[in-house]
C-alpha cells in the first residue's frame, strides 16, 4: 500500500475504506473483515454516520486474527456541523475515541465549515469553527489526534484557517473526480504542503451514475481490462492524491484497492481531467460564509 507522509511526518495509506452509510453491526463487520482481508489499513468514518460503535467493536475483534494491532490501522473520524465549538468540539473527539475504542485518532478533521442551524451567511459559522480548531489543537498536543485537518472547505476557508492555526491541517477531504476537478484548490493545497484527499471518487450509489457510465471512463477502462471504477481511483492516486471508497461488496473492495499494478497513460490522464464540468454530485460548501 502506497504511503502518503504528511506534512507533520505521520504516515496515511493513498487508498482507505469509506463507511458513510455502512451501518449496522453485520453489515459493518462483514465489510470490515473483508476490507482488512483484502489489504485496507485506513477506515474513514464521522460522528454523523452512526456507526463508529460498532467500527470500533469490529475493529478490536478482526485485528488480532490479522495479526495486527492499534499501530497497523490509520483511522479517521470527523466533527460534525451540530458539535461546532471549543467545549463542544472537544467532546465529541473523546466521544468518537470512545466508541471506536481507539485510545487516539490518527486523523481528526472538521467536517464542514459551518455550524448547524445558521443561515449560509452568519458571521458565527468563522467563530465556531476557530474554536473547534484550537479544541483540536489541545487534543493534539495531547497525544489524543495525531493529524488535524479539514473537509468541504474552499480556498478562502484554508486560507482564513492558515491564518490563525498554531498547528497546521495535513489533509483537506473534498469532493473531487474527473466531472469536478478543482485545479485551483489542488494547487493551493500543493504550495500549502497539504495533502488532498477525494472523497466520492466514483459518484454516488445512484443507478444512473454519471461518471462510471462517462463513455470515455468506460473506453479506458475497457482498453485497459480494468473497471471504470478502478480507473476513476487510479486517476487520483496517479495524482498523489488519496482516495476512499465505500463498497460493502467483496469483490468490489478488493477491485478497489487493485489500482497499483497498472497506470494510465499521459494520453488517458489529460482525456480524463478534461472531463471537467464542475459538477458536485454530493455537497457545495460554496454558501458558507
Amino acid at each position: 500500500m502506497t504511503q502518503i507522509i504528511l506534512n507533520n511526518g505521520v504516515k496515511m495509506p493513498i487508498v482507505g475504506l469509506g463507511t458513510f452509510k455502512i451501518k449496522g453491526s453485520e453489515l459493518v463487520k462483514s465489510s470490515l473483515e473483508s476490507a482488512v482481508a483484502a489489504g485496507y489499513r485506513a477506515i474513514d468514518t464521522a460522528g454523523v454516520y452512526k456507526n463508529e460503535v460498532d467500527i470500533g467493536r469490529t475493529i478490536k475483534d478482526i485485528l488480532p486474527r490479522h495479526g495486527l494491532t492499534r499501530s497497523d490501522i490509520f483511522i479517521t473520524s470527523k466533527l460534525g456541523p451540530k458539535d461546532h465549538g471549543k467545549e463542544k468540539c472537544r467532546a465529541a473527539c473523546m466521544k468518537s475515541i470512545a466508541d471506536l475504542q481507539c485510545e487516539y485518532l490518527d486523523l481528526y478533521l472538521i467536517h464542514w465549515p459551518g455550524g448547524q442551524g445558521l443561515q449560509p451567511s452568519d458571521i458565527k459559522h468563522k467563530l465556531l469553527r476557530q474554536g473547534s480548531w484550537q479544541a483540536m489543537e489541545d487534543l493534539y498536543d495531547e497525544g489524543k489526534i495525531r493529524a488535524l485537518g479539514v473537509s468541504n472547505y474552499l480556498q478562502r476557508h484554508l486560507e482564513e484557517l492558515l491564518e490563525y492555526s498554531r498547528v497546521r491541517p495535513v489533509v483537506l477531504q473534498v469532493e473531487y473526480h474527473p466531472h469536478l476537478v478543482q485545479h485551483q484548490l489542488v494547487e493551493f493545497c500543493k504550495k500549502n504542503k497539504i495533502t488532498f484527499q477525494a472523497y466520492s471518487s466514483l459518484g454516488t450509489s445512484d443507478p444512473e451514475n454519471k461518471l462510471l457510465k462517462d463513455e470515455v471512463v468506460k473506453r479506458i477502462a475497457t482498453s485497459l481490462c480494468k473497471t471504470s471504477a478502478q480507473i476513476l481511483l487510479r486517476w487520483a492516486v496517479q495524482q498523489n492524491i488519496g482516495v476512499i471508497p465505500k463498497s460493502t461488496n467483496n469483490k468490489h473492495l478488493q477491485e478497489n484497492i487493485d489500482i497499483f499494478s497498472f497506470s494510465l497513460s499521459d494520453d488517458d490522464m489529460r482525456s480524463l481531467t478534461s472531463l471537467n464540468q464542475s459538477q458536485h454530485y454530493c455537497w457545495n460548501p460554496e454558501c458558507v460564509l
